[in-house]
């Protein structure tokens, strides 16, 4: 990935002068000879609504954290991480079964929308600024791949709200059983799991394409969605990497 804080592609963007600059999509700091060059006219996007969850990985965070509402919010970048004042926001549910890639969706149509409302105003000057309360202000930290390891002894509510939080476009929830790695992509509530007794992590049911795995609360989930390796044998343990 470019840096963008490297003196050449600084050097770059004095060449290009834009009037204003959007950071979207970027996970780099916007450091102060970066800003200096773009007449400190900066503009960033973050998918939480500002000032919570300033930081990383925040679709992710937002369904970890089972947040009932969030917002995408355009704001002036500044020295600190995600603090700078708001220029747009728009606030929306988020649902029960929110995954990722459907959050983004909600994500990008309020973007789309701000845009619209916010580009002629900042041309004609008009664009008003809202200072972020600190009081109010939550971070969200860095997630990697490794983290979306299951956990077989945690409720289904929670891993089933792991597999929404991580999966496409993101790497997607991982587990290991008798046939190898498997990475899940959906789950859904499996009815007759007080009808078993079992494990956590034990193959209670398969068929051609699912399997049901017991979690930790003595609930169990179907999976419905999966790569990698086969549908393990019944019976069998999945686990996370050892």
């Amino acid at each position: 990935m470019t840096d963008g804080n490297s003196s050449e592609f600084i050097a770059q963007v004095k060449a290009v002068a834009p009037d204003i600059t959007f950071v979207i999509g970027w996970s780099q700091l916007c450091g102060p000879a970066l800003r200096e060059a773009l007449g400190d006219r900066v503009v960033g996007y973050h998918t939480a609504a500002l000032p919570r969850l300033r930081g990383r990985a925040t679709i992710p965070w937002t369904i970890l954290l089972d947040e009932k509402i969030t917002g995408s919010t355009l704001f002036r970048i500044d020295d600190g991480v995600d603090s700078g004042p708001i220029l747009a926001q728009r606030f929306f549910h988020v649902a029960p079964d929110e995954t990722a890639a459907s959050l983004y969706g909600k994500h990008m149509t309020a973007l789309a929308s701000m845009m619209d409302e916010l580009l002629p105003a900042l041309a004609a000057g008009t664009a008003t600024e809202l200072v972020q309360d600190d009081r109010l202000a939550t971070w969200a930290t860095r997630r990697r791949p490794n983290d979306g390891w299951i956990d077989w002894t945690c409720t289904a509510r929670d891993i089933d709200r792991l597999v929404r939080a991580v999966g496409r476009p993101y790497p997607g929830a991982n587990t290991i059983g008798s046939t190898g790695q498997l990475t899940i992509w959906s789950t859904e509530r499996f009815a007759d799991a007080d009808r078993y007794h079992a494990l956590p992590g034990q193959v209670l049911q398969r068929d051609d394409t699912t399997f049901v795995v017991c979690c930790g609360d003595g609930e169990a989930l179907r999976v419905t969605d999966f790569s990698g390796a086969t549908i393990p044998p019944l019976h069998t343990h999945l686990r996370a990497a050892s």
